[in-house]
């Protein structure tokens, strides 16, 4: 469960930075955190898998 938690906070921190480069008003800084964090914690609870089934 951290590893989903800390790659979604990731993804929507790496997503909000890309926003705000392009120089994206408040609408789009939450559109790409929303959608980078999204997809951040989707890899997350794939490798989160992983890792459960290699250890257990």
């Amino acid at each position: 469960m951290v590893v989903v938690l800390g790659m979604a906070l990731l993804g929507a921190i790496l997503g909000a930075m890309k926003a705000r480069k392009r120089n994206g008003s408040g609408a789009d800084i939450a559109q790409y955190a929303a959608g980078y964090g999204i997809a951040f914690a989707i890899v997350g609870l794939v490798l989160s898998l992983i890792l459960v089934r290699l250890v257990g």
